[in-house]
């Protein structure tokens, strides 16, 4: 897993990150909604269902790089299918392709579950020398 992920920037770089993740999101998980609300058909009901899933984990930054390629995937599609909003499909197909490029920063699940660790050895007591 830790291959998925090139660094987790922390700082402001971090720190943008964690708002791409929150606007890409939180913009997946209201359009969602509002398409589950009016949509009638299996279809449209699976698309918006993992679009909505898609969102929450984008807002956890949990397995961001997965996430942002399936939700540049799932935009596209939607896109094709004649959603109801082209620009906010290209919008949000360009955060998650970002999000599946660049990683989660260090301010996500992701980084506490697959980040870098140290390791610390405790120093022996020295006990006078031979």
């Amino acid at each position: 897993m830790q291959r998925l992920f090139s660094t987790f920037a922390n700082g402001l770089p971090g720190l943008g990150l964690l708002l791409q993740r929150l606007v890409a999101g939180t913009a997946l998980v209201e359009y969602a909604l509002i398409h589950l609300r009016a949509s009638a058909g299996a279809a449209a009901l699976l698309l918006q269902g993992t679009c909505l899933v898609a969102g929450l984990l984008l807002l956890l930054g949990l397995w961001t790089p997965m996430v942002g390629g399936l939700v540049a995937i799932l935009e596209l599609c939607v896109l094709v299918s004649g959603g109801s909003d082209p620009w906010g499909a290209i919008l949000l197909a360009s955060l998650g392709a970002s999000l599946a490029l660049i990683g989660p920063g260090a301010w996500s699940v992701d980084a506490r579950l697959f980040g870098r660790r140290q390791i610390s050895v405790p120093q022996r007591p020295d006990y006078g020398s031979p």
